[in-house]
């Protein structure tokens, strides 16, 4: 055969691997993903995967298609209750259902301290030589950690992600606040192999939001991160430069949340309650309900100028202290009330203004003027509150990106990472992390 006839075979032999490679990746089904991308949230978490192939991330439902489980996880004489079966024992069973584990997981306590923390939990929690335990009294007494709870939801994450792809995981990604210890992101590890899982990386919880919102792939470089969630309020600034991400600033208030929003609502109604009936709502069921009612209102007015309650009570009559107890009232009361946005809005007014405390303080650490932040993030589902997008606007002087659902920000960012690290095609560009070692959050109360 002459040269030229080989140099033909072989590039007959090359397009044909090319066509062959191209009608692969047009008609044949996309390999499944190994790794999955995991948010372990304070109050909630999600798990999500990157699809080779098309590029696009999946955040994956539970069995009602919810994309959000609670993190809490509850004990009974039988079984151990994680996401949302978990939280609908939390006013029932309030001494045995655990949530916001993830305050407690890998972090070393002063007695005192721990004593402060655990006093607004229904439950008991124990200190272990400076570890926080939580006590559980069913048919039986023991101790469980902070990383067991973490287990168990992390177990029902990956089972989920199990059943919709309908292949074997044992790989993960997996986010920690950015301000975690490497003790903290140890035992984060820790929950996650108990549950069965190989952890491939460890990423900043901010870092996943920037990507989630495609911020590796364009020319920025200072990005701060809103992070509003149930229980907490993480700020932080990064800087970029290339395809790299440094944490150049942190603080919060660990103790401020869409969870407190939900209580000035909660005691509004309460105290409405008592001025139309003459008896405060006392019973856990009463509370219980009110509480539901709430909490959706609270969302319906993100959307609506105004949300209607409307909640059946059983309210247990006062009486005469040297009576015995009646018992609660045969027929339950319609409890009904409109709550407007602007009710909501100043019910929470000096809590919406503790907002702009960190983000100021970060600017400040940072060196930073805010008219040279190229990028808002607003991660957190309390974001979503119109007048929480207005404050942060009006800061500025310019709209934050809002472009990514905020409850979703950080599990898709993992779950991006999850496909890199999963070598899934098309490749992403990649973003790597500049662990910054001196680093310290300021945290306001």
């Amino acid at each position: 055969m002459t040269m030229a006839g080989e140099m033909s075979m072989i590039g007959s032999v090359i397009l044909a691997l090319f066509l062959a490679g191209y009608l692969g990746q047009q008609y044949l089904p996309p390999p499944k993903p190994k790794v999955i991308g995991l948010d372990l949230g304070t109050t909630f978490c999600s798990v999500g995967v990157f699809h080779p192939g098309t590029g696009d991330v999946e955040v994956i439902g539970d069995e009602e298609g919810r994309k959000s489980i609670p993190s809490a996880v509850s004990f009974t004489s039988t079984e151990v209750l994680a996401g949302h079966d978990g939280l609908d024992l939390a006013d029932s069973n309030p001494e045995n259902t655990i949530y916001d584990a993830k305050r407690f997981i890998g972090k070393i306590f002063e007695q005192e301290l721990l004593e402060q923390e655990s006093a607004r939990y229904p439950f008991k929690v124990i200190n272990n030589n400076g570890s926080a335990e939580f006590f559980v009294t069913t048919n039986q007494t023991f101790t469980v950690t902070p990383e067991f709870i973490g287990s168990r939801l992390l177990l029902k994450m990956r089972k989920m992600a199990e059943r919709h792809l309908g292949v074997p995981i044992q790989r993960a990604v997996i986010s920690v606040p950015a301000e975690f210890d490497e003790r903290q992101r140890n035992y984060t590890i820790r929950a996650a192999n108990l549950a069965g899982l190989d952890i491939l990386r460890v990423i900043n919880e901010p870092t996943a939001a920037a990507m989630a919102y495609g911020l590796h792939k364009v020319d920025v470089f200072n990005v701060l991160v809103v992070d509003l969630g149930g229980g907490t309020l993480d700020v932080s600034l990064l800087n970029k430069q290339g395809g790299m991400f440094l944490t150049r600033a942190m603080a919060g208030n660990n103790k401020l949340g869409g969870q407190d929003f939900s209580q000035r609502l909660l005691q509004y109604t309460m105290e409405r309650v008592r001025q139309q009936y003459g008896i405060p709502p006392t019973l856990k069921e009463d509370i219980h309900h009110l509480r539901q009612a709430v909490e959706a209102a609270k969302l319906n007015l993100t959307l609506q100028p105004s949300a209607d309650l409307r909640v059946p009570l059983h309210l247990e009559p006062q009486g005469d202290p040297k009576q015995p107890p009646q018992g609660p009232t045969k027929d339950p009361i319609i409890f009904q009330a409109v709550i407007t946005r602007e009710l909501f809005e100043e019910l929470n007014a000096d809590l919406f203004q503790k907002i702009l405390v960190p983000v100021e303080t970060v600017l400040a650490e940072g060196h930073l003027g805010k008219e040279e932040v190229d990028e808002i993030v607003l991660v957190g589902g309390s974001t979503r509150i119109p007048r929480i997008r207005k404050l942060i606007s009006e800061y500025f002087g310019k709209e934050p990106n809002t472009s990514v659902d905020p409850d979703l920000a950080v599990v898709t960012g993992v779950a991006i990472q999850a496909g890199i690290m999963g070598g899934s095609w098309p490749l992403q560009v990649s973003a790597i992390e500049i662990p910054n070692r001196h680093l310290r959050k300021t945290i306001f109360n």
